[in-house]
């Protein structure tokens, strides 16, 4: 369990299958959370418990998925993930959503992915991290330039959504600017808010 002041990430156990099967089948939680990703939707019970038994046998030294969870009542709030981790190159790629709706722009999410960057640069010798959202997620593309990722590059109109086009944004973080940033953290915690 990885403990925050209003998240902790934990691992996921069969019961997280009910929040995922609902957040999975809101579509304004899909539409925010993986826009144009035809691996997160709507799907059925059976689904779902099938990806739940391959979630849980992942090797952790090569991808996870975590349940987040609010500190004050343990509700599951969410999820994270890392994956594509490959230690020869140094990269891996993570991803966050919050599927309770009354726990959007709060800063739940931010936390929950910051928790997750510390805990893959503090455990694997990495040296980027990467992940990515879709132009009209702009709630998501602020959190991820507050938490020190930049963002590298857009695919441009590569993301249909209701007949519409959107930008994917594509953002990274290199190990040397976590570090800055933990040691900014340690010197002014509030510094980084």
């Amino acid at each position: 369990m990885i403990e925050g002041r209003a998240v902790r990430l934990r691992a996921v156990r069969a019961e997280d299958a009910e929040h995922q099967l609902r957040w999975r089948n809101d579509p304004e939680v899909v539409r925010l959370a993986a826009a144009g990703d035809p691996l997160f939707g709507p799907t059925t019970a059976e689904a779902l418990a099938d990806r739940f038994e391959r979630i849980l046998r992942l090797n952790p030294r090569d991808g996870g998925v975590l349940t987040v969870e609010e500190t004050g009542g343990g509700r599951p709030i969410g999820m994270v993930d890392y994956r594509d981790l490959d230690p020869y190159e140094g990269v891996a790629e993570v991803g966050i959503f919050i599927g309770e709706r009354d726990f959007w722009g709060r800063g739940h999410g931010s936390e929950a992915l910051g928790l997750l960057v510390d805990h893959l640069f503090g455990t694997f010798p990495l040296h980027r991290l990467e992940l990515d959202t879709w132009s009209g997620n702009e709630r998501a593309a602020r959190a991820f330039t507050k938490l020190g990722f930049r963002e590298e590059g857009r695919r441009r109109a590569a993301v249909l959504l209701a007949g519409v086009r959107y930008d994917r944004l594509l953002f990274g973080m290199l190990r040397e600017e976590w570090e800055a940033r933990r040691r900014l953290h340690d010197a002014a915690p509030e510094a980084l808010g």
